[in-house]
């Protein structure tokens, strides 16, 4: 996932029409978006779409929330009549944005964009909204991207013919907002690089801005512990989400379309699901488990369980220990039952936390909060679950 870097350029003085944006677009130099067919007929591989009713950032396509889908453009609204242009409070194009008036992952009001065969990278930069998530192909994408302008990139392959893409759920009540779209070919092969896919809770889940937040899950800094060319990383993980929930609404469906043999799967669930509002007991747990990690090694990817780390106070005499959190105990017998690999992030973040004592311990949690790691404590355990990994042989690169 990456931050965009479009804020501070300049913007035109009015909308252009939509057919000429898109022959000029097409020619356009020096933004590392070079097009290789100079006429509008042509069928491009990247695009820059600026969204909103506002002027247009330069290098960019402008697109109306009433601009309908047509082949002769190549992209456009599925169903226009459920979008809004409204305004943002960022820059560039950044200053104003489209709103999704219906949405969900099946929902038919995409965002529709004619592609070749291939692999893309797309980039997406919210409006206004403090919490929302990316879909396309009818699955999530990208979850729960929080704040005004939060940026994330997802790639994807295309073999259809067209990208379809929409903003959507991530809090209820909550608008869902699109301010820019950066679409770029990254291969003429539709096919996904070698990735980790990992799910979890808000231990685990990704903070907005990626690169500045002050909390932190393990999931967001693991691309700091991993090579580029040997995995992607791809976070799925959420704030608040039970095994069933990520099982049953859709974060484990993205997973299944995608994952291959190759892939790993870390999945680390427990923490939300011993809370009582939540009613799961712990042998209903264990067997919502064993459904994903089947289901996943069913597809010739390697699915790893990962135990979630005990709060920043489970200290006695000097020890950290927090071995009966968390419904752990199923997860590790599971491990065993299922033959798949299992990260005991629990225990191996109490020998570290052990290590450096409770006031350092402390000074990687959240003010106030003894179980959500800000990012230095992120850093740490993606650090840990990686160095475990590669123990295990399920990782190569030095760390």
């Amino acid at each position: 996932m990456t931050e965009s870097s479009n804020a501070g350029a300049g913007r035109s003085r009015s909308r252009k029409p939509l057919a000429s944006c898109l022959a000029a677009a097409a020619v356009i130099g020096g933004t590392g978006f070079g097009f290789s067919a100079p006429a509008a007929h042509a069928e491009p591989s990247n695009y820059r779409f600026d969204f909103g009713g506002g002027p247009v950032e330069d290098g960019y396509i402008g697109v109306s929330a009433s601009d309908a889908y047509s082949p002769g453009l190549r992209y456009g609204f599925n169903t226009p009549e459920h979008m809004v242009n409204v305004a943002a409070k960022g820059t560039g194009a950044g200053s104003d944005a489209v709103r999704f008036l219906q949405f969900g992952t099946k929902s038919s009001n995409t965002f529709n964009v004619d592609l070749k065969e291939g692999l893309y990278k797309v980039t997406a930069t919210l409006g206004d909204t403090s919490r929302a998530s990316l879909a396309a192909e009818g699955v999530f994408q990208e979850m729960n991207l929080t704040g005004n302008g939060a940026t994330a990139s997802f790639e994807i392959p295309v073999t259809d013919g067209q990208l379809n893409f929409l903003v959507t759920e991530g809090k209820a009540g909550t608008a869902f907002t699109l301010s820019s779209l950066e679409i770029e070919k990254v291969s003429r092969h539709p096919e996904m690089d070698p990735t980790i896919w990992v799910g979890g809770d808000s231990t685990v889940a990704s903070y907005y801005p990626l690169e500045t937040s002050v909390q932190g899950g393990w999931g967001q800094m693991l691309p700091q512990f991993v090579d580029p060319e040997e995995f992607d990383v791809r976070n799925l993980a959420t704030g608040g989400q039970i095994a069933r929930g990520f099982r049953n609404d859709g974060q484990l469906e993205a997973i299944l379309q995608y994952i291959k043999p190759g892939d790993l799967f870390l999945l680390e669930m427990g923490i939300n699901d011993t809370a009582a509002k939540n009613a799961t007991t712990e042998a209903e747990f264990k067997e919502i488990m064993r459904d994903m990690v089947r289901q996943v090694a069913a597809t010739g990817a390697t699915p790893v369980l990962v135990t979630p780390q005990g709060r920043a106070t489970d200290f006695v005499d000097g020890v950290h220990t927090s071995v009966n959190r968390w419904y752990r105990n199923s997860t590790v017998a599971l491990a065993q039952e299922e033959n798949v690999p299992l990260v005991d992030l629990n225990v191996l973040a109490s020998a570290y936390f052990t290590e450096i004592g409770p006031e350092a311990t402390l000074r990687l949690f959240m003010t106030g909060d003894t179980l959500h790691p800000n990012r230095a404590g992120a850093t740490e355990l993606a650090r840990l679950v990686m160095e475990d990994l590669a123990r295990q042989g399920l990782y190569t690169q030095d760390l």
